[in-house]
């Protein structure tokens, strides 16, 4: 078979001879050109045929022979024989066939509210207000980090996280949260959402039920249901999650998701009598809470409610905490705070299960918690974001009127907007978002047969000075 074909135009550019002979005869022996046991001309002969240096071939051919896709024996080199899946002769005519798809867990992710553009618009949820952050105060700490680093922080951080961030962060929130925990008892995650994937792979198993609020935290439902999870929505009112007497006896849980503190995204807040009650009722059924305090450093007034975690001894309660609004989502680190009875299986359990890198960060992290510059950002933070919260709602109150119900704004960095039944929430968050605002429509975060309509609204990222703007063209998007 006369193979001068090999090198006839079009030559990609700048692509070397050597590469392009290798490419060309691999495609021709994989798609069944070159048949299984066809010999090949001597290395010379090929040469000489397409006007090329020996050297050339031979680095082809020897490319393909470490491949398995020729064989080179005493009689010189022939095309080997592979599988028929391989080898097949291409079909132009026909339509290519597809690759498998993907998982059904997976395509159920897809069909949820799809994820906004990472562009920080005003009344974006979530996001924190990056102007203010202590650039040069985390910079040194970087630097420090950097300067005192060894093998070990260019390599996976060490099981559960660097010692040096467990042991702050267990002073951090004994101080500050109330709770008793110690070094052992947190492992450093990389987000929320690492967090819940450990939770659910780690704490249940595959087509266990979970219960998440409802409306609720969108991308928890997404982790549960990738992790092979039933997700079955819990509904939510004025205190918080409400499981029902059928919820409990029809599909009793192996996880609890939960927000009490600042339930996401109603800001309703769960009372002490009812997670009491939520506490004892997951003593019963054997389930696990998994506790989302996402927000809990920005309170407005007063201290933070007790925490799940530490309101009865060895409560079932799993913490999740994150510094993604407190610092910057960017850095990617959050925590688990384990009960003793289940940390070190779970911390080594969670080292099989993923490699945890960032020491440097995390390193740098530690340092700047315990130099005190996490607590004095949040006290400035705190401070901000009140003032902040207040011009809002005041702007809101003066646009809207009587028209106007807010919630949640006990902490965190969003208010809820109630909207009249009349007026479509998502129509309204469209109108909204061709007019560069960030606003989320309310229901988005709900599955049937929960109603509920209005705009979540983020003030972290959202200047003083642009409010009275930013809610004028809000009023232009509910109006319209």
């Amino acid at each position: 078979m006369a193979l001068d074909w090999l090198l006839a135009p079009p030559l990609p550019d700048a692509m070397p001879r050597q590469r392009l002979l290798y490419l060309r005869l691999r495609e021709a022996i994989l798609s069944g050109r070159l048949p299984g046991d066809m010999r090949l001309p001597a290395s010379r002969s090929l040469a000489a045929t397409l006007g090329i240096a020996r050297n050339t071939v031979l680095f082809a051919y020897a490319q393909l022979v470490a491949e398995g896709c020729l064989v080179a024996d005493r009689q010189g080199t022939r095309v080997a024989r592979l599988p028929a899946a391989r080898a097949a002769s291409p079909r132009p005519s026909a339509v290519p066939e597809a690759p498998p798809g993907l998982s059904v867990r997976a395509a159920a992710a897809l069909q949820r509210e799809p994820a906004r553009d990472a562009e920080a618009l005003p009344f974006s949820p979530g996001v924190p207000d990056f102007g203010a952050f202590p650039f040069r105060s985390w910079r040194a700490c970087i630097e420090r980090a950097w300067r005192d680093a060894g093998w070990r922080q260019l390599g996976y951080a060490a099981h559960g996280g660097d010692p040096s961030l467990r042991t702050a962060l267990a002073a951090h929130l004994t101080g500050v949260r109330g709770l008793a925990v110690d070094a052992g008892q947190i492992l450093i995650t990389g987000g929320t959402q690492a967090a819940l994937d450990l939770c659910a792979r780690l704490l249940a198993d595959h087509g266990d039920t979970v219960w998440v609020e409802n409306p609720g935290y969108l991308a928890a439902r997404v982790a549960f249901g990738l992790a092979g999870l039933q997700v079955r929505d819990v509904a939510v009112d004025v205190q918080g999650l409400a499981p029902s007497a059928e919820d409990w006896r029809c599909a009793p849980p192996r996880l609890i998701m939960a927000t009490p503190s600042h339930q996401y995204p109603t800001g309703r807040v769960m009372s002490l009598p009812r997670r009491l009650a939520l506490l004892e009722r997951a003593r019963e059924s054997g389930a696990w809470i998994v506790e989302d305090d996402y927000d809990s450093e920005f309170r407005r007034a007063g201290a933070a409610p007790p925490a799940l975690f530490g309101l009865q001894p060895d409560a079932p309660v799993v913490y999740v905490g994150t510094f993604s609004k407190t610092l910057y989502p960017g850095l990617r680190l959050g925590y688990l705070v384990l009960p003793r009875a289940i940390a070190g299986p779970f911390i080594h359990a969670a080292a099989l299960a993923t490699r945890a890198g960032q020491g440097i960060e995390q390193r740098a992290l530690a340092d700047f918690i315990e130099r005190g510059h996490y607590t004095t950002h949040m006290r400035r933070m705190r401070a901000r974001y009140s003032t902040r919260q207040a011009r809002l709602r005041s702007a809101l109150e003066e646009a809207f009127g009587e028209r106007v119900a807010l919630s949640g704004g006990e902490a965190g960095l969003h208010l809820v907007m109630w909207l009249p039944a009349e007026i479509d929430d998502r129509a309204v968050a469209e109108r909204a978002a061709r007019l560069g605002l960030g606003a989320r429509a309310l229901s988005a975060y709900a599955r049937p047969p929960a109603r509920c309509n209005g705009l979540v609204l983020g003030y972290g990222n959202l200047d003083e000075n642009a409010v009275a703007g930013a809610v004028a063209r809000l009023k232009q998007a509910v109006g319209a």
